[in-house]
Formats: structure tokens, C-alpha cells, sequence
């Protein structure tokens, strides 16, 4: 049955169409990093709950920088922690499958979801239950042209690549139709473990460049 109702994308994420997935090993990493995206043009990162610590945070994070980015929380798979992270404010949810009851979670919680599927049963399971979009993942697997396979059969389905997305490969997902793209570690490199914020500044300065929608586009 289709949704009756479509929680959107975040207005910040939907213009942007980046998503910068951040996953650490503690969640006392994220503070610097998301600054410098911030400075940087970001305006929109997933945080991944493999990352120990990260519900605990968001209160904080949220407070120190939701007026600059919109903050998601992702690699979600327990119905239990969606609604926590609901609860505390976060933007948007990731997950990596397609479940019903993360769906129905974010359907009561009034909230976005993205959830991640690859196969066109899994994907179209997401979007016909109401998700905000649908995560092609691993999108190397597939490559740009599949939006195109998908919108045969589902014409109005967003799908937001994840997975191995660089920023060749960014380009082309967004030539492609895609709604926006999810990038981790082609961005961030090894921000997390000590490693250059002024080359990851300079690294999100050259995604922002590529994504950003233009004005009247």
C-alpha cells in the first residue's frame, strides 16, 4: 500500500544533495570534525550509530550546530533507537535495509527516513511505505545508470547513492537524477584519527562545489 503521508528531506539536505556520512570510533570525535564541514559548506551529516556514544551526543551536537547543518543519525536498525533519536531532535534517519518496522517507527515518530536496499523489491518496498528516499547501497555495485533502470517501472522514486561515492562518481549519481549523494570516506579520509582538517576542509569545499544545486536549477 503507498504511504498517505512522505515526510521530506530536510530543506538544508535536499539543496545541498550531500550527505557526509561521519562514523568514528567515539562519538567525542565528531565536535571538530563537523565544525570544519560546517565552515567548510556543509549542510547536512549522517551519524552513524556504529560509532559508540552518538545518541548520548546528539543533544549536545544538535545544539552546537544544528543552526549551521542538518544532522541525521544512521546505520539505524533498532526501531527502539530511531525513536530515541527522534526524540532528542535529530533531522533525518539512515538505515542500511528496508524493514517494516523502521518504517512504521519513523511514520509514528513524524520524521524522515532513508532506508538502504539494492534490489528493485527492496527499494520500491521502501519508497511505497512513505521513506523520504531510498539509499541504493553499495552503489559501486550498480553505477548512475541505475536511477534510470529504477524509474521505469517507479517513476517519482529519489534515490540517494551510498557507498563508494567519490566525487567523479558524485557527479555522475547527480548527472544521473539522483536526489542527492551519501559520502564517507572519499571526504572525511582520516579526519577522525588525527588527520588533516585543513585538507578535509578542502576536500568538502570540492564536494559542495559539485552538489550544491544552483540558483533556478
Amino acid at each position: 500500500m503507498a504511504a498517505t503521508h512522505r515526510p521530506s528531506l530536510p530543506e538544508r539536505t535536499a539543496a545541498a544533495r550531500l550527505i557526509v556520512v561521519i562514523r568514528g570510533e567515539r562519538a567525542a570525535q565528531y565536535a571538530p570534525v563537523l565544525d570544519t564541514l560546517a565552515s567548510a559548506g556543509i549542510r547536512s551529516v549522517e551519524l552513524t550509530l556504529s560509532t559508540p556514544g552518538t545518541l548520548e551526543e546528539l543533544p549536545a551536537l544538535l545544539a552546537q550546530f544544528g543552526e549551521r547543518m542538518d544532522i541525521g543519525i544512521g546505520t539505524v536498525t533498532d526501531p527502539a533507537d530511531l525513536r530515541t533519536a527522534a526524540e532528542h531532535g535529530a533531522h533525518y534517519i539512515v538505515t542500511p535495509i528496508t524493514r517494516t518496522d523502521l518504517l512504521d517507527a519513523a511514520a509514528g515518530a513524524g520524521i524522515a527516513i532513508v532506508p538502504g536496499g539494492l534490489t528493485p523489491s527492496e527499494l520500491h518496498a521502501g519508497w511505497s511505505a512513505g521513506a523520504a528516499a531510498v539509499k541504493v547501497f553499495p552503489a559501486s555495485v550498480v553505477g548512475p545508470g541505475y536511477v534510470k533502470d529504477l524509474r521505469g517501472p517507479f517513476p517519482g522514486i529519489r534515490v540517494i547513492p551510498s557507498g563508494g561515492v567519490d566525487l567523479e562518481a558524485a557527479a555522475a549519481w547527480l548527472q544521473a537524477g539522483a536526489e542527492a549523494v551519501s559520502v564517507g570516506g572519499p571526504l572525511v579520509g582520516d579526519a577522525l584519527k588525527g588527520g588533516s582538517l585543513e585538507a578535509l576542509a578542502e576536500r568538502a569545499a570540492q564536494f559542495v562545489g559539485i552538489t550544491t544545486r544552483e540558483a533556478g536549477a
